[in-house]
């Protein structure tokens, strides 16, 4: 059951189940997880991509990839400020009907994004892992470059349906006006976007994820992994990766099981204004937990990384150090993996030179 139909007028929308999910703790307690998941998203990708750009530099093929997830990521949080503005005003959009359609847009725009360079730094991790030989001539920074100028391209190109479709409506009998798909137009789009959402934005990119991690698994176990040996200590590596699918499993699975079932919703095989008004309630807290997600991300990629941290006090505290020599960064550790069976796979770095204070700051290495 839908919870909406045409009224007289057919820019209003008449609701059946009344303004279901406007509970006064939701208008409180939303508002204010989305502030600080944009506080902390913005600071957070904006050090990953400061210190990849002025000290990791874009050699490697997974920090373009963690680079530009970071980006996505910032492209998105500044959204969160009207998100909040709208869920402390009752759902009511005062921002008109452009941003409706680019703010709507921008939340499709960053779950495929996300999704997509997760499975380009899973497959990478595969190829440098269980192929490091074969896999040389398409890991390089141009590939990397076109496969971001892919993800980018598609991604838009399946968001912009969202911005087509949504549009303000102001609510029968209410003086509030909602962003949303019409109601003439909600039956035509509302299932193949929920569907592509889920299965292109969800389903398909987890198994790809899952199956790759798989393998990089059995190869670190597998019988070419001699007792003792330096690949054998890739467990701290698998862990890493196995916590980055992880994180999105949790972030957005939630989401997209109530996604499901507002489909089901509409397509009336659940009919109650009770079971509505429940989807209606839980939609905001699983939105929250999904946009977490971008703040997840820096952590994950980034921080974890011992010469990462060291490079961002260099960054925090304007002194510069000597490059260093390998293991720039965790992504990079992780790239090496196959290439350099000598070195420890532990995230612990090699021999860094100590940081030097009485350099000048501000100068690139």
């Amino acid at each position: 059951m839908e919870n909406s139909t045409n009224g007289k007028n057919s820019n209003e929308l008449a609701l059946i189940c009344n303004m279901t999910g406007t509970h006064t703790f939701i208008s409180a307690f939303i508002p204010v997880v989305y502030s600080c998941n944009f506080v902390i998203g913005i600071v957070g990708n904006s050090m990953v991509v400061a210190v990849i750009h002025y000290y990791m530099k874009m050699k490697t093929v997974a920090n373009i990839f963690v680079l530009n997830l970071a980006v996505s990521d910032l492209t998105f949080l500044i959204t969160l400020p009207m998100w909040a503005t709208v869920t402390a005003m009752g759902y009511h959009w005062p921002f008109g009907s452009f941003l409706c359609k680019a703010t709507a847009a921008l939340v499709s725009f960053n779950l495929y994004t996300s999704v997509f360079f997760l499975t380009a730094l899973s497959i990478d991790r595969y190829l440098a892992i269980v192929s490091p030989v074969e896999s040389r001539r398409y890991r390089t920074v141009r590939y990397a470059q076109m496969t971001c100028i892919l993800v980018w391209t598609v991604s838009l190109l399946l968001s912009l349906p969202t911005a087509l479709t949504r549009s303000t409506i102001p609510i029968k009998g209410t003086n509030i006006t909602v962003c949303a798909i019409p109601g003439d137009e909600s039956d035509r789009w509302l299932v193949p976007l929920s569907l592509m959402k889920s299965v292109l934005g969800f389903v398909v990119p987890l198994v790809i994820i899952l199956t790759c991690y798989c393998l990089i698994g059995r190869a670190l176990q597998g019988p070419k992994c001699i007792q003792g040996s330096n690949r054998c200590h890739g467990d701290e590596v698998l862990y890493m990766l196995a916590a980055a699918v992880l994180a999105f499993f949790l972030c957005w699975a939630p989401h997209q099981v109530f996604n499901l079932m507002y489909l089901l919703l509409h397509l009336n095989v659940i009919s109650d204004c009770h079971t509505l008004d429940v989807i209606d309630t839980a939609m905001p807290f699983t939105i929250c937990i999904a946009y977490f997600n971008t703040c997840v991300n820096p952590i994950l990629y980034g921080f974890v990384g011992k010469n990462f941290r060291r490079s961002l006090l260099r960054l925090l505290r304007c002194a510069e150090a000597r490059p260093v020599a390998s293991h720039p960064s965790l992504s990079t550790k992780m790239s090496t993996l196959s290439y350099r069976a000598s070195d420890s796979l532990l995230l612990t770095a090699g021999k860094t030179s100590s940081l030097t204070r009485n350099e000048h700051c501000g100068v690139k290495k």
